[in-house]
C-alpha cells in the first residue's frame, strides 16, 4: 500500500459538491462535432490501458474540480467515469488525479523547465539547456520522446522548480462513479501529442485534511482526435504555438488502440470551438491492483498506422 496524503491548501474542509453537472462550460448554439462514435453501450470488460506517470506528476495537493486558475485556453469540461473493469460496477469514493499543460506546453510546477518541462512552445529543442536529449537530466520518459517507447520510469520523476498548481487537481467519484473537471483545452510541446496525465487512488480515507492512505490502481494518459488539436491551434493562444507537432499517431506513449487506450470522446462547435469543450470517456481499472509509476506499457509497442 502506497501512503498518500493530501492536505487541502488552507486548511479548508474538503467542499460537498455535486459533481456529475456542476461543472460546465458555454452551451452549444451552433453546428456540433462529436469526435469518434460514442455508443450508450461503451465497452466493459476491458482495463483501460496503463500508460507512463511522465517526470512531472505532484502528489495530489489541490482538492478540487476547477484546476484552471488563469490559464488562457479553451474551456474544457471533462467528465470521467471510473469503473471495476471486471464487474462494471462504478468505483465510487475514488481520488482522481489528473494535470496537464498550458496551451503553450507549460507544467505548473516546472516552469523554469521550458515549455513541457522539456521542449516545445517557445523552447527549440527537447531539452530545456541546450542539451541534445533530456536523458541527461535523469528523466528520459513520459513527456519527452527520447525514451518513451519504454512506457516506464526510466529516468523517473523530476522534483518541482516553483510552487506554481495550475491545470493540476484531485476530486472523488460520486457513487456512480463519475468525477467532473473544469479546465482548458492542453496545449502541445515537441515530441509529445496532445494529452492529459490521469491517475485513480482507491482504498483510502476522505478526512477534513484531504485524502490519506489507499494504493494507485490505475495510471494512464487521455488523448484527443487529431481533429480537435488541429481545429483548437486556428484559437487564440494555441495559434502562437509555433511548436511542430507529434500526431496522435506518431506519439510513442498513445497505445493506438482507441477509447481503451485514453482518447477522449469530444464534443464542441467546430465553428466556434473557442466556445468550449466537452470530454468524456469511461474508464476501466482493476481497484484491488497496484499500477503506479513502475508500470510498463506493454501495448504500446504496437505499430503507429
Amino acid at each position: 500500500m502506497t501512503r498518500r496524503k493530501v492536505v487541502v491548501a488552507g486548511g479548508a474542509a474538503v467542499a460537498a459538491v455535486g459533481v456529475g453537472g456542476g461543472i460546465a462550460v458555454s452551451a452549444f448554439a451552433g453546428e456540433t462535432t462529436t469526435d469518434s462514435t460514442s455508443s450508450s453501450a461503451e465497452t466493459c470488460y476491458k482495463l483501460t490501458t496503463e500508460t507512463t506517470e511522465g517526470p512531472y506528476y505532484i502528489d495530489a495537493d489541490k482538492l478540487r474540480q476547477d484546476i484552471t486558475e488563469d490559464q488562457e485556453g479553451i474551456p474544457m469540461t471533462l467528465k470521467l467515469k471510473v469503473i471495476d473493469a471486471e464487474t462494471c460496477k462504478p468505483v465510487k469514493n475514488a481520488a482522481v488525479d489528473i494535470w496537464h499543460c498550458t496551451a503553450l506546453g507549460v507544467y505548473s510546477g516546472y516552469e523554469a523547465m521550458g515549455s513541457g518541462g522539456a521542449g516545445g512552445g517557445s523552447a527549440p529543442t527537447d531539452a530545456p539547456s541546450g542539451t541534445p536529449t533530456d536523458a541527461p537530466s535523469g528523466t528520459p520518459t513520459g513527456e519527452p520522446p527520447s525514451g518513451a517507447p519504454s512506457g516506464g520510469t526510466g529516468g523517473g520523476h523530476s522534483e518541482p522548480t516553483d510552487d506554481e498548481r495550475y491545470l493540476r487537481g484531485t476530486w472523488k467519484t460520486d457513487k456512480h462513479g463519475y468525477v467532473t473537471f473544469k479546465t482548458i483545452f492542453p496545449g502541445w510541446y515537441q515530441g509529445r501529442c496532445v494529452h492529459i496525465h490521469v491517475k485513480v487512488h482507491v482504498d483510502g480515507t476522505w478526512t477534513d485534511a484531504g485524502y490519506e492512505g489507499g494504493h494507485t490502481c490505475h495510471t494512464g494518459q487521455l488523448f484527443f482526435s487529431e481533429k480537435s488539436v488541429l481545429a483548437s491551434a486556428e484559437v487564440s493562444p494555441y495559434s502562437t504555438n509555433t511548436t511542430t507537432r507529434t500526431t496522435l499517431t506518431e506519439d510513442t506513449i498513445y497505445p493506438q488502440n482507441g477509447h481503451e487506450g485514453g482518447l477522449l470522446y469530444l464534443k464542441y462547435d467546430k465553428k466556434h470551438m473557442a466556445k468550449g469543450v466537452h470530454a468524456h470517456l469511461t474508464m476501466g481499472v482493476a481497484p484491488d491492483e497496484t499500477h503506479d509509476s513502475t508500470d510498463t506499457q506493454a501495448s504500446a509497442s504496437a505499430s503507429a498506422s
